[in-house]
């Protein structure tokens, strides 16, 4: 009762503060829209998936490396994507923009500085630190914004600047970084993080002498952003394992480049093909970054046939129970937990998961249970026990939260609501579209 009436207050106080900006910016809070979906359909046919947006937010900040003009394809249109553009173009890049391509002009890069308002919208905003740190010698901006899913401390960070001979000022939540000249070191990441990894291998690219990255995370955006780096002179050496080795060099060119499947976005349609009970075809996926969300569903029962142009996945009508933790790649990303979850409401027996990665991500469960979900959370764990999901009014608390939501609305009975879609918006292009073209019976609303 007393959790019911503090929400309701809650909501409330929302309200009142949403009015007045709705009657100044009423056009743009609308955006935020909702999706409305009619599940118990089977899903059937293709779905194509797009580029990976966690490989191409660094790459499109690493391409300011280069002395030309570079090309990217297959870049996702997504709110982050758009929003990282803006940063660059307003340092004074030339970004054209046209069809899931990129190209970029750093040629008129006129300041180091990204631009505060639009950096608090993603995390991603940070490798601007890196890419201008390595080719200026000076680069500022404010502490990154993104999901609200734990603690996201940038120390390691600054930890791989210092260590290369740079001078890090942190104050009242703006970061500046500055260094005559980047000197080659050799650095220990406490935690494979890929983010730090990403920014410490940008910077090391055109410091002076050799860099060795140890505990380096192994994700395969970082092997694809490495790869984009050494077609534009870097020398890299050990992407894939845990020790990453840098030649600095002094130059770099613009090169084309296209940017690898998401693999997030490729599991995610996986698991609407099974918890839909449908036969869906998911083309244009490298197998080998889903394996462990494969393996997970082979436990369960679950068809899933691989083969050069992607993954075919048809759901069962009983799904078994398995155990899942998080952990860093090559194990099961944190970024598909959510979604996980949502299949395991429709297991035979008690599933468990296992969160390591983020402390707070567990946030979508209180809206799975509005739609009848039998869920406990102990700490780093969740019990899901099997349930009988009914449509409900939920709200998507940040990305992957939202994409679970949509998944449990596809097996839910009756009409679900979702609402606060431009987390999703940010890493999933038209979803609503991919759906709809396998028979989804869901709609955006904005």
């Amino acid at each position: 009762m007393w959790a019911a009436r503090k929400s309701s207050d809650t909501l409330i106080l929302i309200n009142a503060f949403m009015r007045p900006l709705k009657a100044k910016f009423g056009k743009e809070l609308l955006e935020v829209g909702k999706y409305i979906i009619e599940g118990l359909r089977p899903l059937k046919g293709e779905i194509k998936v797009g580029g990976a947006k966690n490989a191409a937010l660094p790459i499109i900040a690493a391409a300011l490396l280069a002395d030309s003009p570079g090309v990217l394809e297959d870049i996702p249109q997504l709110r982050d994507v758009n929003n990282l553009c803006k940063i660059i173009e307003e340092m004074g890049a030339k970004v054209k923009i046209s069809n899931h391509r990129i190209e970029i002009d750093p040629r008129t890069v006129f300041k180091s500085e990204a631009d505060h308002e639009l950096a608090r919208k993603l995390r991603a905003s940070y490798y601007i630190l890196g890419v201008m740190l390595a080719k200026e010698g000076h680069a500022r901006t404010t502490l990154p914004g993104g999901c609200n899913i734990g603690n996201r401390p940038i120390d390691l960070h600054l930890k791989g600047f210092r260590a290369l001979g740079a001078e890090v000022n942190l104050d009242h939540g703006v970061v500046e970084v500055k260094a005559d000249r980047l000197k080659g070191a050799e650095i220990y990441l406490d935690y494979p993080s890929v983010g730090a990894t990403i920014n410490i291998m940008i910077a090391a690219s055109r410091a002076e002498g050799k860099t060795v990255i140890e505990n380096a995370a192994r994700e395969p955006e970082i092997v694809d952003l490495a790869n984009f780096l050494t077609v534009m002179g870097a020398k890299i050496k050990g992407v894939g394992t845990d020790v990453i080795k840098i030649e600095g060099v002094s130059e770099m060119h613009g090169v084309e480049h296209r940017i690898i499947p998401d693999r997030i976005e490729a599991g995610t349609y996986m698991i609407a093909a099974a918890i839909s009970k449908g036969d869906v075809f998911i083309r244009n996926v490298l197998t080998e970054h889903v394996k462990p969300l494969i393996a997970k569903m082979h436990e369960m029962g679950i068809v899933v046939e691989e083969n050069i142009e992607g993954v075919r996945v048809t759901g069962q009508n009983d799904f078994k129970a398995v155990d899942v933790k998080t952990l860093p790649y090559p194990g099961f990303p944190t970024d598909m937990q959510s979604q996980m979850m949502a299949l395991l409401t429709q297991t035979d027996e008690t599933s468990l998961i296992i969160e390591t990665v983020w402390e707070n991500r567990f946030m979508h469960v209180d809206e799975l249970k509005r739609m009848g979900a039998d869920i406990k959370i102990d700490g780093h764990s969740a019990l899901i026990k099997p349930g009988h999901l009914t449509g409900a009014e939920v709200r998507a608390t940040d990305l992957r939260a939202g994409a679970a939501l949509i998944l449990a609305g596809l097996a839910a009975e009756g009409k679900t609501e979702v609402r606060d879609i431009y987390h999703v918006e940010r890493g999933y292009e038209d979803i609503e579209k991919k759906l709809q073209l396998v028979g989804a019976k869901i709609n955006k609303i904005s």
